[in-house]
């Protein structure tokens, strides 16, 4: 048995995937963000009491809002900040008493999606998070890419590219810096654009003929077709897969490829978008498949 743990900044989800990948059990629970000692306590309760209803011990992963650093294994880049500079790794084998994998929550969702979800059959996939935070996985020939400092495909703390004069210098991140992507492109930076409580809200205030709604999914529209170009540029994936909250907002993949094309360099302005297959569960099934 394979235990998956996706550690979101709102909710930590368990599933327990049987011998051919079948989940056995699923259970959500809310995350005590602001609480490191508590973090550890929820996410080994959960463990434990899957363990027990199973009846069998499994192997641990787990996919973290951030990454443990290659050198010191101290958790790094986080948007849930209680995490940033503890040995989470560490003190969550020590509380379990057996190894634990841990990596970025993107990667985990790339390495799902790339491997039986949206991306699957595509040698190289990009994978975004846009969520209470945004962040980005890369695959190639169905291995994730983690790269030299462990910070292979984290996008969400690079400027907006191509920025108007009306968007610079952006808004202040939490990281330190301005104009991140996640100060524009998240869940709450739409809400914020529009003056709804969530991104989601955002679509219905639309719908309903709200203009101030409609304007905001228009710009973010705009703002994520140049992220994505800037990764086309750089990477050219042969598929790109949308995960999280934001990612259900359908005008999202009709109208995103014809945005992107001005920004694409080259004769081609080819480019596969999609919605993550398996949803907000994508991360979770990919932290099971770290000991793959």
């Amino acid at each position: 048995m394979r235990i998956g743990i996706d550690l979101g900044g709102t909710k930590i989800e368990i599933v327990a995937l049987d011998a051919t990948g079948q989940p056995r059990l699923r259970r959500r629970i809310p995350t005590p963000h602001d609480d490191y000692a508590a973090i550890i306590t929820s996410v080994a309760g959960l463990v434990e009491a899957a363990e027990a209803e199973a009846g069998e011990t499994a192997t641990v992963g787990i996919g973290i809002p951030g990454s443990p650093s290659p050198e010191t294994g101290l958790v790094r880049n986080a948007n849930t900040q209680a995490l940033n500079g503890q040995p989470f790794g560490a003190d969550l084998c020590a509380r379990l008493g057996r190894e634990v994998r841990v990596a970025n929550d993107a990667n985990c969702l790339a390495l799902s999606e790339a491997t039986d979800g949206a991306g699957a059959g595509f040698p190289t996939v990009f994978a975004v998070i846009l969520g209470t935070g945004v962040g980005g996985g890369i695959v190639v020939g169905g291995k994730v890419l983690e790269g030299l400092n462990g910070i292979a495909g984290e996008w969400g703390h690079t400027p907006l590219p191509w920025m108007t004069e009306e968007e610079f210098p952006g808004p202040m991140c939490w990281c330190g810096r301005r104009g991140c992507l996640e100060t524009f492109l998240s869940g709450p930076a739409l809400a914020a654009d529009s003056g709804a409580t969530t991104g989601r809200a955002v679509e219905t205030r639309a719908a309903e003929g709200d203009p101030r709604a409609q304007a905001a999914l228009d710009r973010h529209a705009h703002r994520l077709a140049r992220a994505l170009a800037m990764i086309a540029n750089i990477l050219d994936p042969h598929c790109i897969v949308l995960a999280g909250g934001v990612s259900k907002l359908q005008h999202l993949y009709e109208q995103v490829p014809d945005l992107m094309a001005p920004w694409m360099f080259g004769d081609l302005k080819r480019v596969v978008l999609r919605e993550a297959l398996h949803g907000d569960s994508s991360g979770v099934f990919g932290a099971a498949r770290l000991w793959d």
